[in-house]
């Protein structure tokens, strides 16, 4: 059974409930979480839960029917996401709406050999770097792998391209060798039944990939994640590697059914393996294809420079330009699956130096936020007085681009459109909002819009044909666009982007909707001013920032130039409702408890789930309040116990 305890429990009432679970011989585990505390309690022995839900401290009691307990979505309806840091100051996150590589040689070989493979697959996509420096082997006469020497280079190599280590033990005498260089463990499929092994990894804490047996069912799978979960981590990461079987074509049968099946049964992060699962080098790619559309978390790969020599598993280790093609197939599926795929970020200098600062004489490099479109965009204007000026703003081709910018550390920010007072929302930034977990809200600002008729000197309303712009300006500017039925009207990436083609085609049949700031820029006459339909045209546009870093990588994406120490005003939700008659009224009514005036609701469909809907919600923060970040936490924690799932996009400070 799982025990919520209340927040303000007393130690003595935790113990007492302790005390009392332990009489009755269970196994209790402690679990801390931001905002609540539970007590896993697994045992034999029957127990009326009523006897536990009496105890003072307790409030609420969870039954939980299967014979995995902790792994089971009774115990956690939500997706666990393990999060890995690496020494970049990044945090991969292994779940959620990102899918993560992990890759490779089988086996540690020499310094340079790991020097090579790591660089390759960092270049590649890789987050996290693989290499066995102690091989289980079937003949005792096979390599068996360097021992700590092997994983003192896995580290060098791993720390040089910010890739966290990932490496077998294959037994429970290893771990204080291990403990040093080794970010998460992996529990080959031969050990995935080694129970005393399991329990002391879990004791741990840390990430543990957990490999399915050659020939273990999903359920028991699921029991040795129990083992791991139930000695103490919390951050267990199931891998599919195939499963052996009559076949003889492949190196064992890969079953990709146990992805969508696992999903429905587990919270926990799953990756797929298809290097042991096939076997084969040219069959491995459509496999890892086919991992990330069945809906793995990831995938974990063999790549190896040389792999004509190496000394394990040669046949099944992929070139490295397969690896590459491999990761941008993936790059391009991720986005038909609702994921999107995550990077290594660059480091960067500490906040101090990223500023313009004349004291020593010299100018610094600026910190950076991306827009899409070209110069001249309404977003750059955005940039130029949400910044002052103090910062580099840099163009990218589309919304997409932008967040994958921000994640990727190509930008420390970026400007995004999220709605209009006349044409409404901008749903595609809603929808990457929901994609891109690693970002997070941190500012907005708002911008009177005001659109211009361009066009090449010469041109006149007569000539013109055709007339490009965004959609967006085009629906601001209908009315205009009425009265010129006879112009055909074509979308483009953004306003800028429309005045840079006209001017590029310099022909008198060409206009564009733009800001007339972009006349100049593009060698263009302004033909009419202010044709939107209302001059109350207003864009709001949100900040994001990268929300997986930590120290000063963290301290500079999060506060420098957005106003430290100015109270936040808004915050904004986005949270998904149970199929049920009045589960949206009941989500709604904790926003009305809590006295915060939502300014904005919007829904957008969940990707994979027909009829089922995201809830955007932006509440106003009012003044009055002293600590509004945990303010607004409460609130999340009260919104968790009514919604399905729930996300806090950011607190943050509106203009």
């Amino acid at each position: 059974m799982i025990i919520v305890l209340k927040n303000d429990i007393t130690d003595k009432e935790k113990d007492n409930i302790k005390s009392v679970l332990a009489k009755n011989k269970f196994k209790l585990n402690e679990v801390k979480g931001e905002e609540s505390t539970i007590l896993a309690a697994v045992g034999k022995l029957a127990m009326d839960i009523r006897e536990v839900e009496v105890l003072p401290g307790v409030a609420n009691v969870i039954p939980i029917s299967k014979p995995y307990k902790m792994a089971s979505r009774e115990f956690k309806p939500e997706n666990t996401i393990v999060e890995v840091p690496n020494n970049w100051g990044q945090i991969i996150r292994v779940g959620g709406s990102r899918v993560v590589s992990i890759a490779g040689p089988c086996a540690v070989e020499s310094r340079q050999q790991m020097m090579d493979a790591a660089a390759a697959v960092a270049h590649s996509g890789a987050v996290m770097l693989r290499g066995g420096a102690y091989k289980p082997r079937t003949s005792p006469y096979s390599f068996q792998g360097l021992g700590e020497e092997g994983l003192k280079y896995l580290k060098e190599a791993g720390e040089r391209y910010g890739l966290p280590v990932v490496t077998e033990i294959v037994a429970a005498e290893n771990i204080p060798v291990m403990k040093d260089y080794v970010d998460v463990y992996q529990v080959g499929a031969r050990n995935m039944q080694n129970f005393e092994l399991l329990k002391k990894l879990g004791a741990l804490g840390k990430p543990v990939i957990l490999k399915r047996g050659l020939s273990a069912t999903i359920e028991e799978l699921l029991m040795a994640a129990e083992y791991l979960l139930s000695s103490g981590t919390d951050k267990v990461i199931l891998c599919e590697r195939g499963i052996r079987t009559y076949e003889k074509a492949t190196r064992n049968t890969l079953d990709l059914s146990a992805i969508p099946i696992l999903r429905g049964m587990t919270h926990l992060p799953i990756i797929v393996d298809p290097s042991h699962a096939v076997g084969i080098r040219d069959k491995i790619p459509p496999m890892g294809l086919a991992a990330i559309a069945s809906g793995a978390d990831g995938i974990i790969v063999e790549v190896h420079c040389h792999p004509e020599k190496a000394l394990s598993d040669a046949a099944q280790a992929l070139y490295p330009e397969q690896f590459d093609k491999l990761m941008r197939d993936i790059e391009a599926l991720a986005p038909v699956v609702g994921k999107s795929v995550a990077h290594i970020r660059a480091p960067k200098k500490s906040p101090k130096a990223v500023a313009v600062e004349k004291t020593t004489g010299t100018k610094k490099e600026k910190i950076v936020c991306a827009f899409s479109g070209k110069k001249g965009a309404y977003a750059e204007q955005a940039i130029n007085r949400y910044f002052d000026g103090s910062v580099k703003a840099e163009p990218v081709d589309s919304f997409r681009e932008l967040f994958q910018a921000v994640v990727d550390g190509r930008a420390d920010y970026g400007m995004v459109p999220i709605e209009n007072s006349l044409a409404g929302s901008v749903y595609q930034n809603y929808d990457n909002l929901t994609t891109f977990e690693d970002v997070s809200i941190v500012g907005s600002i708002t911008l009177r819009i005001q659109h211009s008729l361009l066009a090449c000197k010469g041109a006149t309303l007569d000539t013109i044909k055709t007339v490009y712009s965004h959609p967006q300006a085009l629906s601001q500017c209908h009315n205009y666009l009425f009265d010129h039925k006879d112009w055909t009207q074509i979308e483009a990436v953004s306003t800028a982007t429309a005045a840079k083609l006209v001017g590029e085609k310099n022909s008198p049949e060409n206009a564009a909707i733009a800001s007339a700031v972009n006349a100049k820029l593009y060698k263009l006459e302004v033909l009419k001013e202010g044709i939107e339909d209302d001059p109350r045209n207003y864009t709001r546009f949100v900040i994001i920032a990268p929300n997986h870093l930590t120290g000063d990588a963290a301290e500079q994406a999060f506060r420098q130039q957005l106003g430290e120490g100015s109270s936040p005003n808004m915050a904004s939700f986005m949270f998904s409702t149970t199929n049920e008659p009045g589960a949206l009224y009941e989500c709604l009514g904790i926003f009305q408890e809590a006295h915060l005036n939502l300014s904005r609701l919007e829904s957008r469909p969940i990707a994979g789930k027909p009829w089922r809907y995201w809830f955007y919600a932006d509440a106003v923060l009012d003044e009055t309040l002293k600590d509004k970040e945990k303010y607004v936490r409460k609130v999340l924690n009260a919104l968790k116990a009514k919604a399905e799932d729930v996300r806090l996009l950011g607190v943050y400070n509106g203009r």
